[in-house]
């Protein structure tokens, strides 16, 4: 599976943007897809994540109320939206999908077996 992330920007506190990300390869259902982010000198975080089948999503509690995932499987593409934005929403944002077995600890990088490169988003104050 290969992963292309798109949307990334420079946009002031309060705009919105979409990021996404486009697998290539084989999925199934039973396969998770997630958004982590990091911030420079911070550790990779846990941002969002969905079933491709569409079950509930997952949000950290930093972007709950602010974000949603959603997905269009018909062109095996995850969507992260992104509004209110503030400027410590700041970091490199990862697209990453796991195989799963149907169980996945959503918030653990280590579990997803692929990753996408990577897109800057900017908040500015």
């Amino acid at each position: 599976v290969q992963l292309q992330a798109s949307g990334g920007g420079l946009v002031q506190a309060g705009g919105s943007l979409r990021l996404s990300c486009t697998a290539s390869g084989r999925t199934s259902s039973s396969d998770h897809m997630g958004w982590f982010r990091q911030a420079p000198g911070k550790e990779r975080e846990f941002v969002s994540s969905t079933w491709w089948s569409g079950s509930t999503p997952y949000y950290s509690d930093s972007v709950k109320g602010r974000f949603t995932i959603s997905r269009d499987n018909a062109k095996n593409t995850v969507y992260l939206q992104m509004n209110s934005l503030k400027p410590e929403d700041t970091a490199v944002y990862f697209c990453a999908a796991a195989h799963t077995s149907g169980f996945i600890t959503h918030t653990d990088a280590r579990q997803y077996d692929y990753w996408g490169q990577g897109t800057q988003v900017t908040v500015s104050s």
